[in-house]
């Protein structure tokens, strides 16, 4: 009897043993795949929602949130416009750059009337930026951050407008914004804050871009004047189209372009194109290796806005792609109104516009020369 119940003890022994070895396993391979999980979450999105700087060999930014509500960048919009004729022109970007230093990269309701603030004191004279911000250790990261994201959007421009009691147009010169939204005036849409929402076509993946939905052939406008950099068919976004801005530090990819007719006609990769100009139209394609298919169930523009400080980040793991919910909330006042020519089945922007930047490059045989 004693050696059959040493045996049943040593049995017990052996199979305590066993198990313990099989949960050390699957607590070591749950900390790894949780540890995977938190690195990619982290690096997509900040749940602070704070611009930070990623430490990192070469001096340029290598993480940028952007939060700036519409609010505040109609504010601080609206303050630097007010001010263009004055001694003291307020600049928006420096307005938005201190106070987003002054909270940390967020941009609470508050932010409104500090802005109102702030421009007040430097259009009276009490004070300057240099001297606001000359003890500000984050100041310089805030405004060639967010001056990298709205650098080409306010300017100096002109436009055809309508003559008063009449059909004529005419030239007038502006300054303000000329940017638009990427959506023409007239058609509707529907959109809401999906930056950083979960992606699984190919591979388990952060959205890093921001989606419109709409009707099919709803035409896609031009954000930015700039150069075609990219066209043809992604896997992930179907027909899709790559503009870059004229200084470099913008890539504007706009995707799930209309099958059989996803783009403009007249371009092709090099053309310069302008602000408010219609570039392609809305469909479904993409989530296929093979050309031309609707594989994407929702109709609906994704465009997306990548931030270049150095070109090693133009691909590959170091890409900074921000949330635009909040910036097409703002573009929404500028929509670029569009007609359709019955021979050609193409929508065509109605008043034209004259960007410096433009007339700048058409000047230089390659448009890439900065």
């Amino acid at each position: 009897m004693k050696k059959i119940k040493w045996g049943i003890r040593l049995e017990l022994v052996l199979l305590t043993a066993i198990v313990c070895v099989l949960i050390a396993q699957k607590l070591e391979t749950d900390t790894k795949v949780t540890g995977v999980s938190v690195v990619e979450e982290t690096e997509s999105v900040n749940e602070n929602k704070e611009a930070i700087e990623v430490s990192a060999d070469g001096n340029f930014i290598k993480w940028v949130d952007f939060n700036i509500t519409a609010e505040a960048l109609g504010k601080a919009y609206d303050l630097d416009v007010a001010s263009y004729q004055d001694e003291n022109h307020v600049d928006w970007i420096e307005l938005l750059a201190y106070v987003g230093t002054r909270n940390g990269g967020k941009f609470p309701k508050t932010s409104v009337s500090q802005l109102q603030e702030t421009a007040e004191k430097l259009q009276s004279g009490e004070t300057t930026m240099e001297e606001l911000t000359k003890d500000m250790e984050y100041y310089d990261y805030y405004k060639e951050a967010y001056g990298a994201v709205l650098g080409g959007m306010v300017g100096e421009f002109s436009m055809e407008a309508k003559k008063e009691d009449s059909e004529e147009k005419e030239w007038k010169d502006y300054y303000g914004l000329k940017a638009f939204s990427p959506i023409a005036k007239g058609f509707e849409y529907s959109h809401y804050d999906d930056f950083g929402s979960s992606r699984s076509y190919g591979y388990a993946r952060p959205h890093l871009g921001h989606d419109m939905m709409g009707q099919i052939g709803t035409p896609i406008i031009a954000i930015e004047s700039g150069y075609v950099e990219a066209l043809g068919w992604n896997q992930y976004g179907g027909w899709r189209i790559g503009i870059r801005s004229f200084d470099g530090k913008r890539y504007y990819y706009y995707a799930h372009l209309r099958q059989n007719f996803p783009y403009n006609k007249s371009l092709e990769e090099g053309s310069i194109v302008t602000a408010g100009d219609v570039i392609g139209y809305m469909g479904h394609t993409g989530y296929s290796t093979t050309e031309n298919v609707n594989n994407i169930k929702i109709v609906h523009l994704h465009w997306g806005m990548q931030l270049i400080f150095d070109e090693s980040q133009k691909e590959g793991n170091n890409e900074i792609w921000i949330d635009c919910y909040e910036l097409t909330k703002f573009l929404y006042r500028n929509r670029s109104e569009t007609v359709k020519d019955t021979e050609t089945k193409e929508w065509n922007r109605i008043y034209q516009m004259k960007d410096p930047e433009v007339e700048s490059r058409c000047k230089n045989e390659d448009p890439m020369v900065q």
